[in-house]
């Protein structure tokens, strides 16, 4: 018994050491981008959200708000695609995340405007998300 609980206690830890979260913020006028990339071992899972309150040139616009998480491929040595299929649709959301040392560029397809309408969109417009230390 003893031995099975030392086991068991032995593997968590060990499968902690290899997890990691990275965290990404950009905050443009009253747009905020928040990344969360996740690893364990080789799995890799993406969650990005945005809140968009209208900037001064946005008058007359809602404001907004939504998320996207799903897993993630590893395609390149700094670069994961994020594919969230449309409910009931066969159509797919496509984010390409850039990374780098200091930071993350998000690059959305046209299918995500389903997730995020208005003012709202995951594109980061080639600014890059700060990597929160």
């Amino acid at each position: 018994m003893k031995k099975s609980l030392f086991l068991a206690v032995a593997m968590l830890v060990s499968g902690g050491a290899f997890a990691s979260t990275e965290h990404y913020v950009l905050r443009d006028g009253n747009h905020v981008h928040h990344l969360k990339v996740t690893k364990i071992g080789e799995d890799v899972s993406v969650t990005t959200d945005i809140d968009f309150e209208p900037n001064s040139g946005e008058q007359g616009s809602k404001a907004c708000s939504a998320s996207i998480s799903d897993d993630a491929k590893q395609v390149g040595a700094n670069e994961l695609v994020v594919k969230k299929q449309i409910p009931s649709e066969a159509h797919y959301c496509t984010l390409s995340i850039h990374l780098s040392a200091d930071g993350a560029k998000i690059d959305q397809s046209e299918e995500c405007g389903y997730f995020a309408a208005g003012i709202c969109h995951f594109d980061s417009d080639g600014k890059e998300l700060v990597r929160v230390k």
